[in-house]
């Protein structure tokens, strides 16, 4: 299985000296919006957004509510500007010596309000916002408080180094801060009150079948998606077996729902330093009854809009002629960068320059005797969802380690010197460690079980088996033990 020999560039390990100067931005910006950048100077300038503001093709968050005087709003019209009103880019007051320490910094983050109050002013880019983020950003702050807002990034953050995910969103918006964070915080929106991922993930397959949700079980049952192997870079790969695809079969909540569930799933089997997913649109026998644009729209938005830098590239296998009409239009809603990942195969031979032979399914032409069986779930697997008293220590317990990666957060971004730099850097990244080591402690308690535990590919401790079944056929099970 070959997998990358170093880190890719624009990652935590790889930032030059400009890049890390961004992060450290961001994580400012970030952190006035959660309510915990305590002294920082804002990182994004009223003064920065003006000046983008005045070529007339972004909105700056003003410093002060606009006014309503018709005169007034007038001239705003005139000048094609809009004024966001009451999102403040203001400096916290000044607080005693040791307002810096772990403990005071958390309780001082706002739970009442909006993170309006909080947040930096920034620019909001309307010419360049396909998916609405600009809009979604206002919402957000107007509608969540801060410590909203930090909960479900540090919600979404799961196993992964947090530099790692911001870095998501800076590379998305080619290091551009005010970019960046407008869409890392209309994500976190979209994550907790419009698509409620945590409830997604935690319903699991149980829960489905316990809703009697038929169209989300019916992807499971059917295989019509799974995710199985990886690619030559190492990167997880996601099978989608267009053919198996009605529209009538299933509502778009369920096929939604089901998007997220496997995207969520993909992301716990990424391991440095792969950070990104291989998907294979496997076209054999497609026909017109196959083609549903809706969930196909609503993918894209998933890559492009809330999981930035994800796809790694994607594989069109066998499309018959007649998807070349439909391609155009496709290809019509793809971010250029999205585009670019995607490539046509016919052959097996072709899917080879992307995937080892030994690693493509047989049905395919490789050489992987593999086939897709959804595996029942037992009806007690999912007992730790109930047990709401462990996890609730598990979360005292990981506030405490987010604080002490915040503090340091904080800490790094002052630093003066290259080398107080470089010591904290190390010590943020023990904390991430512990996150990432704590997450695999909670992970029962916040996530029903998938067809992937059952059949030892997740392991409960964070471990990754990507071919288990390779060595039960070798005499050992997938926990490494001897049959």
């Amino acid at each position: 299985m070959a997998t990358p020999a170093a880190f890719a560039p624009g990652r935590p390990e790889t930032l030059t000296k400009e890049q890390e100067a961004k992060l450290k931005e961001l994580w400012t910006a970030s952190l006035q919006v959660f309510g915990a950048a305590d002294d920082l100077v804002p990182a994004v300038t009223v003064g920065a957004a003006a000046a983008a503001d005045e070529a007339g093709s972004a909105t700056p968050v003003a410093s002060e509510p606009p006014s309503e005087d018709a005169s007034t709003t007038s001239e705003a019209a005139k000048k094609k500007k809009k004024s966001l009103g009451g999102l403040l880019s203001r400096k916290p007051a000044k607080k005693d010596a040791d307002a810096e320490s772990i403990a005071s910094s958390v309780s001082a983050v706002p739970t009442t309000g909006s993170a309006a109050d909080t947040a930096p002013a920034v620019t909001i880019d309307h010419a360049d916002d396909k998916y609405g983020h600009g809009k979604e950003f206002r919402a957000a702050l107007a509608s969540q408080t801060p410590a909203e807002l930090r909960a479900a990034f540090w919600s979404m953050v799961k196993c992964d180094n947090p530099d790692g995910l911001l870095l998501r969103f800076l590379r998305a918006r080619k290091w551009d801060v005010d970019k960046a964070l407008v869409m890392m915080v209309a994500t976190m929106k979209w994550r907790a009150k419009e698509m409620d991922v945590a409830a997604v993930v935690k319903r699991g397959e149980i829960g489905a079948m316990a809703e009697k949700d038929e169209g989300f079980l019916k992807q499971l049952t059917l295989g019509k998606s799974f995710l199985h192997g990886v690619d030559k870079e190492g990167r997880p790969i996601c099978y989608i077996r267009v053919r198996l695809h009605r529209a009538a079969d299933q509502d778009e909540a369920s096929l939604e729902k089901f998007t997220i569930y496997t995207m969520e799933t993909a992301r716990l089997m990424l391991r440095k330093p792969v950070d990104t997913a291989c998907v294979v649109f496997d076209m054999t026998d497609f026909t017109l009854a196959n083609m549903d644009y809706a969930p196909v729209k609503f993918m894209i938005k998933c890559f492009e809009a809330h999981y930035p830098e994800s796809l790694g590239v994607c594989l069109i296998h066998k499309a018959p002629w007649l998807f070349s009409s439909i391609w155009s239009i496709i290809k019509g809603w793809l971010d250029p960068v999205v585009a670019a990942k995607i490539n046509f195969t016919k052959t097996s031979d072709d899917l080879a320059k992307f995937i080892p032979k030994s690693q493509i399914i047989k049905e395919l032409g490789g050489d992987e005797d593999w086939t897709y069986a959804y595996v029942e779930p037992s009806p007690e697997e999912d007992a730790a969802l109930k047990d709401t008293a462990a996890l609730e220590k598990l979360e005292q317990e990981r506030e405490k380690i987010v604080e002490e990666y915040e503090h340091l957060t904080r800490m790094w971004i002052k630093a003066k010197e290259d080398a107080e730099s470089d010591k904290i850097k190390e010590e943020r990244n023990g904390i991430s460690a512990k996150l990432e080591k704590g997450y695999w402690n909670m992970d029962k308690y916040l996530r029903g079980r998938t067809v992937y535990d059952r059949t030892g590919v997740l392991k409960e401790d964070g471990g990754i088996e990507f071919y288990p079944e390779r060595k039960k056929e070798a005499g050992t099970q997938p926990n490494g033990e001897k049959n």
